[in-house]
Parts: structure tokens; sequence; C-alpha cells
């Protein structure tokens, strides 16, 4: 192991995917050296001797919300969602095993010829054992998203941060696509996210990362690199927590 490699501030972390982060420059679907790139920097990410765990949207695939609006059944249509989770972990896996990577595949719905099923004492022997874990179906109920899945997961398995994966360099007052002078916020409470409505994590997500003290960061994923410029403690994004810095 490298001197580098002891310069990460953390031990254990979550890192939330978005569908939108396995689309890259298509409008539907998965973009191969989209997720490539990103599998490359998971790679280099473990050099810093830590452990991590990832969860995965599906919304590249499908939305549920949207089928809902369009007349199907709400349960329904975010078990589909579930399912293309699953879609999305299944490429990644592939992409980090042909990167040397030992992966494992744990879903909150059963699909065992195709992954473990979620259970939280074998999911940290994995990350103890130096495996990737990528977790998939979301938290198994309807009307929860990935986010929500995401900050669960992370409190079961133990993380001292959640790395939310987006489009964009951070949290904005507005949409910085739609209104070029949105002003970027470098750091934000848990309570200013809920009471301004910022478009962080659903206020669910926001509310359990709250009660369990666990910050997360916001940051630009199609930027390369910026996901081992995070994990090692790079001051990027928006960072969102309690009163104490991300430094403490």
């Amino acid at each position: 192991m490298s001197e580098e490699a002891l310069s990460s501030p953390y031990r254990r972390v979550l890192l939330k995917l978005s569908g939108e982060c396995f689309r890259g420059r298509l409008d539907y679907g998965l973009d191969a050296e989209t997720v490539d790139r990103i599998a490359d920097e998971v790679r280099q990410a473990l050099d810093y001797d830590l452990e991590l765990a990832i969860v995965v949207g599906g919304g590249n695939i499908w939305r549920g919300h949207e089928a809902a609006e369009q007349g199907m059944d709400r349960a329904a249509a975010d078990y589909a969602g579930m399912v293309a989770t699953v879609i999305n972990a299944l490429r990644l896996q592939d992409a980090l095993e042909k990167l040397g990577i030992e992966t494992r595949v744990q879903t909150a719905i059963e699909m065992r010829e195709v992954a473990e099923p979620f259970i939280r004492r074998r999911a940290i022997r994995h990350l103890e054992k130096g495996r990737v874990v990528i977790f998939a179906g979301g938290t198994g109920n309807p009307f929860f998203t990935t986010d929500t899945a995401a900050v669960l997961r992370a409190n079961e398995i133990g993380a001292e941060m959640i790395l939310k994966a987006t489009n964009v360099d951070g949290v904005y007052d507005q949409d910085p696509r739609q209104h070029p002078e949105a002003r970027r916020y470098e750091r934000l409470t848990y309570l200013d996210v809920l009471s301004q409505g910022l478009k962080v994590m659903d206020s669910t997500a926001i509310s359990l990362s709250m009660d369990t003290d666990l910050p997360i960061i916001v940051f630009d994923v199609t930027v390369p690199g910026n996901i081992v410029r995070v994990l090692r403690g790079e001051s990027i994004g928006t960072f969102v927590g309690g009163s104490q810095s991300p430094e403490g």
C-alpha cells in the first residue's frame, strides 16, 4: 500500500449513483463509455485503502412516478423501477470485474439467479474483505426513492459519508441550467435543505440523514476524476451535514 493510500479521511463510504449517471450522453439507457469510466474511477479510489459500497438508481431506464402519472398503478410502477436498478447494478458489476475488482450485488427484492439478497452482516463482511458491494432494488418497498435507500444502507453498514453523484457541481438555490445567476452552496445543514426545499435528496432521505447525523457530499460525477478527488478529501461540491465541517 502506498503512502498516498493513507490520505483518505474515510474508512467506509457509500457512493450513490443515480440512473442518469449511467446514461452519459444518451437520452435513454446505458452509455458504455460512461459506465466504464466510472468503474475505472472506483478502481482508483480503492487504492486509498477504504471500503466502498454503491447504491444505484434506475432513472435512465424507468421512472416509476412518471409511469404512475400515465395511469400505471404506483406500487407496480415502483417495483418495475427496482428491476431497472438491478440492470444498472449488473452492468456496473461487469465493468468493475473486468478491471479485476471483486464485487457483490445485493438486491432488496430477491433475484437469486443474478444477485444475493440483501443481508446486512454479509454486506459488511464483503466490505471487510475488500469487495465492492453494489446495492440494487432500492429499499424493496414502493413509494421510497433510491436516495432513501442510499441513506438506509449507509446507516446499516456503518458508512461515514454518502457521496451523491450528480450531473451538476453541487447544490444551487435554483436550477443553474435554467438560471445562470444561480448561487452554489459550499455547505448546508439538513434543516437548510428541508426548509428551503433544495433538490439534494427527497425529504425522507434528508430527515433520516439528520436523525443519524450522516453527512452527504453532492458532487459532479461527469467531471473525470471527481470520484477520486472527493474520496481523497478534496473540497468539491456541496457538503450537507450538521453543525460541524467535514474536517471535524
